[in-house]
């Protein structure tokens, strides 16, 4: 069974957001110098932690964000998957669209982002050292 593995938290500040889950939560956040766009790792519990729970993404919002009190803003899921292609396929064919086609993360991973069948956006992510 594939797990939900990383979650993302767009932001139209930053440095802000971090701030605010710092104060909140305790959160960690480490600047990704290999990210083609400003990225920060968001590490919700110590390294060696048996704490169940994911670690995340915190980026800059690539469009406006929804109205105020709209009920709904949501961080983005991304899952683990071993096959990329095999995944897009039955996205596709489950009603699924692309959101974001296939990109590499260099020397990690190749990752994607789709649309469900209710407009909800999803990531997928296959670990791949080879990514270019």
């Amino acid at each position: 069974m594939n797990r939900v593995v990383h979650f993302e938290i767009q932001a139209d500040d930053p440095d802000r957001a971090i701030n605010f889950y710092k104060k909140v939560f305790g959160w960690d956040f480490i600047k990704w110098e290999g990210s083609p766009s400003p990225y920060w790792m968001i590490m919700t519990a110590e390294k060696d932690s048996k704490e169940p729970g994911i670690n995340g993404g915190l980026l800059s919002r690539p469009c406006p964000a929804p109205a105020s009190e709209q009920g709904t803003n949501a961080y983005v899921c991304t899952v683990l998957v071993d096959d990329f292609d095999e995944y897009e396929k039955k996205i596709k064919a489950s009603g699924g669209i692309v959101a974001m086609p296939k990109f590499a993360i260099p020397n990690m991973a190749w990752q994607g982002y789709f649309l469900d069948t209710e407009g909800n956006t999803f990531g997928i992510h296959q670990p791949d050292k080879n990514a270019k």
